[in-house]
């Protein structure tokens, strides 16, 4: 047993004895990671993550190979969950560190208007400013984050996340089914350097992807992120104790996933497979059939509605997202629905760190073959300019790495995680899943890639997208709710005074 595994059970109390009732309509129990890679996790394939809370997940219901963000960058992603919505029809929430309009019908507050008992852990919406949008408390819920306890390593988050979760079951009225909302701090950067290969973990073992150096650095830091994703794990764990001691397992929707990928360069914040493609593993007792491994497409759009139809309640019409409850209740393994083929995904601001603080605008479409990106503004830096410091890509032992090497002229992966992108960009993702061969210019896939980027307009016309009907720029005016350090302006200031 991992001894951060031993040390959670050490701490955990025993089940709430009194938790005894069995709701008609099942409760839910999302669980998100924070920056964590589809891959990352053991049901996956992954040896040198240990997570077997989230196996458990997947043996005992369906494991996803094909779910994906609509936009790779925390609040816009989880705001599209919320609503149901991809996050070009969000508007301000479009946009990383932005404000949440309350005018957005959220899941959540739909199923507590239904009698559901509701509230979350962790991080919720965020970050950005949710009352300036005119939300009273966080879209996601009621928080309970009062319980603590002291982790085994300094970067990770102090949060009880079994412990609150066990407080927010014991004030849940009678008969009232349940939609708890998990939002692991883990694995956010930063991270304790060092701190894998302290517990144990074996360099070697880490499969570096190609996009990042092979490097010892990248390896430690890798291993570091391992621990976190197990801890988060862990206390998955622990809820899922809870819940089994109490016999509300059977009755609980639960899902697993994460926001974006992992906080690496290239990945993060971009528009490759590695940060859209996200893991998710869901079980509901005998409603799903255990061990399935299915391929349907699911985005984070989906999520809301498919709680909604699974509770019972009607989904609104402006959800934009496709119930799958229709995916899991299926006994067979591999396409489910046919027309679960493809799916969307996009970005807009992130972090600041551009002149006048414009974002980075890109829309994709992912088809079971290729990804097309389409990159509006490709004269931008996709990372941030280097001036400001690449600041759509977060500080690490990585990151500085990269950027040693592009000082002393080694300057591939400087040119993959930070250098600029053409317009266009094309990948055959089973032959190119780290999307390293672009293949936009290829002659011969010329009309491959004119009917998909033709299928992708349609689709940003049907959803009203601002930046596909020539208004994009609303998206570069709305306001950023975040720190300033790292803004255009500030950068100038301060080069002004220096010299």
């Amino acid at each position: 047993m991992h001894s951060t595994i031993a040390l959670l059970l050490a701490l955990a109390d025993p089940p709430n004895p009194s938790m005894s009732m069995m709701p008609k309509r099942p409760n839910i129990l999302f669980a998100i990671a924070d920056d964590v890679s589809w891959p990352h996790f053991g049901a996956y394939g992954t040896k040198w993550v240990t997570t077997p809370h989230f196996d458990r997940v997947a043996k005992q219901g369906i494991l996803f190979k094909n779910a994906f963000t609509s936009n790779p960058k925390c609040s816009p992603s989880r705001a599209s969950i919320l609503t149901g919505r991809y996050s070009w029809q969000l508007e301000e929430a479009a946009d990383h560190f932005g404000i949440f309009p309350s005018k957005f019908k959220v899941y959540t507050d739909l199923l507590e208007a239904a009698g559901y008992h509701v509230g979350f852990t962790g991080k919720a919406w965020g970050p950005g400013d949710f009352k300036a949008g005119g939300w009273k408390r966080n879209p996601v819920g009621n928080e309970y984050n009062e319980a603590k306890l002291k982790p085994p390593l300094a970067k990770i988050s102090g949060n009880d996340y079994a412990g609150n979760f066990k407080a927010f079951l014991a004030k849940r009225p009678r008969d009232a089914p349940f939609a708890f909302w998990y939002g692991g701090h883990e694995a956010h950067r930063s991270y304790q350097e060092g701190s894998g290969i302290k517990a144990g973990k074996k360099a070697a073992s880490v499969k570096v992807p190609p996009y990042l150096p092979d490097d010892p650095i990248v390896r430690s830091d890798m291993l570091d992120y391992a621990m976190e994703i197990e801890w988060f794990d862990m206390q998955l764990g622990q809820m899922l104790e809870l819940l089994e001691g109490s016999d509300e397992l059977a009755h609980t929707l639960v899902v697993v996933t994460a926001d974006n990928g992992m906080a690496f360069p290239r990945v993060k914040g971009q528009i490759y497979e590695q940060d859209v493609h996200l893991p998710l593993a869901i079980q509901w007792g005998s409603t799903i059939k255990a061990g399935r491994v299915v391929d349907d497409f699911i985005n984070f759009a989906d999520f809301a509605p498919t709680f909604l139809e699974a509770a019972g309640v009607p989904p609104p019409k402006e959800m934009s997202g496709r119930s799958f409850l229709d995916v899991l209740r299926a006994k067979g393994s591999g396409q489910i629905d046919p027309q679960r083929d493809r799916t969307f995904t996009g970005k807009e601001r992130h972090d600041i760190g551009r002149p006048n603080d414009w974002g980075y605008p890109a829309r994709a479409i992912r088809t079971k073959e290729f990804l097309y990106v389409h990159n509006f503004e490709p004269d931008r830096w996709p990372a941030g300019n280097p001036e400001t410091g690449y600041t759509n890509i977060d500080d690490s032992p990585t990151k500085s790495l990269i950027l040693k090497q592009k000082a002393s002229g080694q300057t591939k992966y400087w040119d993959l995680s930070m250098g600029k992108r053409p317009a266009e960009e094309l990948f055959r993702i089973k032959d190119d899943p780290n999307c390293l061969k672009n293949l936009a210019g290829n002659a011969k896939l010329a009309k491959v890639k004119a009917a998909l980027w033709d299928e992708l307009q349609k689709k940003l016309v049907e959803h009203q997208d601002p930046r596909i009907l020539g208004k994009g720029d609303v998206f570069d005016n709305y306001k950023y709710t975040g720190p300033r350090d790292h803004g255009w302006d500030e950068v100038v200031k301060k080069k002004g005074a220096a010299n």
